[in-house]
């Protein structure tokens, strides 16, 4: 759909611009240095954490700080952060890596996600050299812990609504904030907080490095929560607190710029986590299903057991690809710009807001494939998944805060259309184009031309029409809907949907065509029957999202038309899907756990 061939691609572009299997990254290329952080990983849970998995979540006094100092002493706390300033200094993808890995640690994998990304993260990326020197350190080796202050009672997903406020003294030497601030992880043991206040009359927020121990800090009691029952999560309170101006943090009102750029970094770090949660929790099911008997058998050998081994099989396995896939183009994108000049750290902040929508279609997308995974893993546990015994009950409970962490899922789909259409707007993404050509094809007579062959044959077609879908639909309703889209949500989450999933299928797609080249198709059976059954799902979702918009806003000749389109892109070939679920199943009881 695009003549770019040659230009590395743009966030978002996704839709209007095909991708080669070559030019992605797939898990099943990583180096032995990056299996070896992931094993020291997978160790540390299983030595410090799983262990006392029950003590943290009774909140055991100092029993996380501990565990968080074990972690630094590893390094894991300071993936992200430069050699230099006392960490590992990793790129993007392979800290994705040690954060999927470290998901497996329940509660601690929160306060570990929270020390690590919202709370060092605007530090090191926007922080000037002193602050830097004086906190990154401490902060990569646990000697001090982290926690971010942007919510409060008040303003939530409207976080620029914040009522804290910041006044200078009459000396110039303090701002002294009034405010509260809710739901703030780490509270109850951090010695950091990044504050987002108003100074004066500003309508935008300004950040803020404040000690923990400064006067006039209190906190309420730790909140009793339905999940993630071992982090610490509590209000806080500033009553006069002075903070000294070199503490400000970046430039006056550029507070909600920081906290914009660091959620983009969060979405995408959630979508690697859970989808550490959603390996383990399909590995718990098959290997209960193995050892539990009804009427005479292992449940596993049942197809309504298998069935829903192998969709959370399925669901993992694409957004994974899109995970990584998205965490290459964002490491690209820092390497051009740092060759191009730019510093490091302003490379790596502007190298993942390009890839703003992909990290907000796959924080909805992974959050919504965990709850999809625990859910199932508590039915195939049957009475004893309600057991607070099992672990799949404590998946349960912990999965369902990551449809609210980060922005909710409502808001990032709302985000995704938006992001999409506004670089449009700017001439960043020649969506116009494209549309126009979807248009134009509705009015003339189907080609009926050459067509892909090979394995994916079908899907790489079905592919080209789910694009075409976006295109129509979103190209309709910015022309019928004009300024007024914004308000149409249902719309809005319409197109957001049929983005979502066709990008996790083109990533699915992209990743089992390099395994095919690297391992042979003998050896991606699986894989291939994964990719297939996907795209057989998909295309009646897309069918269905896209004709509930364009019901909404179109009438007449036009919707007919339009409709009949919709139903030419969306067509897909014959598939046997509970075949396929079989295969997949069966891989997964064979090897007793995730195994893709």
């Amino acid at each position: 759909m695009s003549d770019n061939a040659n230009k590395p691609i743009k966030g978002g572009e996704f839709i209007i611009r095909d991708t080669e299997h070559k030019d992605i990254f797939i898990p099943e290329n990583w180096t032995e240095e990056q299996q070896m952080i992931a094993q020291m990983c997978d160790d540390f849970i299983s030595a410090e954490v799983l262990p006392h998995i029950d003590r943290i979540d009774k909140m055991e006094e100092g029993l996380m700080p501990s565990i968080m100092e074990k972690a630094g002493e590893l390094g894991l706390l300071g993936m992200s952060v430069p050699e230099e300033l006392g960490g590992l200094g990793v790129d993007f993808k392979t800290s994705l890596l040690a954060t999927e890995r470290l998901a497996n640690g329940y509660s601690f994998s929160v306060a570990y996600g929270a020390h690590t990304g919202i709370g060092t993260l605007p530090l090191l990326y926007y922080g000037n050299d002193e602050q830097k020197s004086k906190y990154i350190p401490k902060l990569a080796s646990g000697e001090w812990k982290a926690a971010y202050c942007l919510t409060e009672p008040g303003s939530g997903s409207d976080a620029n609504s914040g009522k804290t406020k910041a006044i200078l003294n009459e000396e110039g030497t303090h701002y002294i904030i009034n405010g509260q601030k809710m739901w703030i992880t780490n509270a109850g043991f951090a010695n950091l907080f990044t504050v987002f206040a108003k100074i004066d009359d500003d309508d935008k927020l300004t950040a803020f490095l404040v000690e923990a121990d400064s006067e006039g800090i209190s906190l309420n009691p730790e909140e009793k929560k339905m999940g993630i029952k071992g982090s610490s999560t509590r209000q806080v309170f500033f009553n006069n607190v002075k903070v000294p101006v070199e503490n400000l943090l970046s430039t006056r009102e550029n507070g909600f710029k920081i906290a914009l750029n660091i959620l983009n970094i969060g979405r995408i770090k959630l979508a690697a986590g859970v989808m550490g949660g959603a390996k383990q929790a399909i590995t718990d099911g098959v290997r209960y299903a193995a050892e539990r008997e009804q009427f005479g058998r292992s449940i596993s050998k049942y197809g309504a057991i298998r069935y829903k081994l192998a969709e959370s099989a399925i669901q993992t396995f694409v957004v994974e690809s899109a995970i990584y896939r998205a965490g290459q183009n964002i490491d690209d994108a820092i390497a051009g710009l740092v060759a191009d000049g730019m510093e490091k750290g302003e490379a790596t902040l502007k190298g993942i807001e390009l890839f703003a929508p992909e990290c907000a279609i796959l924080k909805v997308a992974g959050s919504e494939t965990l709850d999809y995974v625990v859910d199932e893993a508590v039915q195939i546990f049957g009475g004893m998944g309600y057991s607070a015994e099992s672990t799949v009950e404590r998946a349960y409970r912990d999965a369902r805060i990551n449809r609210i962490f980060e922005g909710t899922n409502e808001i990032n789909r709302l985000l995704t259309v938006d992001m999409v259409l506004r670089r449009a707007m700017k001439g960043e993404l020649d969506l116009m184009g494209p549309a126009m050509q979807v248009a134009n094809e509705l009015m003339s007579i189907p080609d009926f031309g050459d067509k892909p062959e090979g394995t994916f044959a079908n899907e790489i077609s079905a592919l080209k029409g789910f694009k075409k879908t976006i295109l129509m639909v979103a190209g309709s309703a910015v022309q019928k809907l004009m300024q007024s889209i914004a308000k149409e949500q249902e719309v809005l989450m319409n197109i957001a949907d049929m983005s979502i999933w066709t990008y996790l299928a083109e990533s699915a797609l992209l990743r089992t065509q390099q395994m095919i080249e690297l391992k042979g198709e003998e050896n991606c059976e699986v894989q291939i029957a994964m990719v297939k059954t996907y795209f057989y799902d998909i295309a009646d979702k897309i069918k269905k999202s896209g004709k509930d918009a364009l019901n909404s806003f179109a009438e007449g000749d036009e919707l007919k038309m339009m409709l009949m389109g919709l139903k030419r892109f969306t067509k897909t070939e014959s598939h046997n899907p509970k075949e396929a679920r079989q295969k997949i199943a069966l891989a997964i009881i064979e090897n007793n756990e995730y195994c893709f």
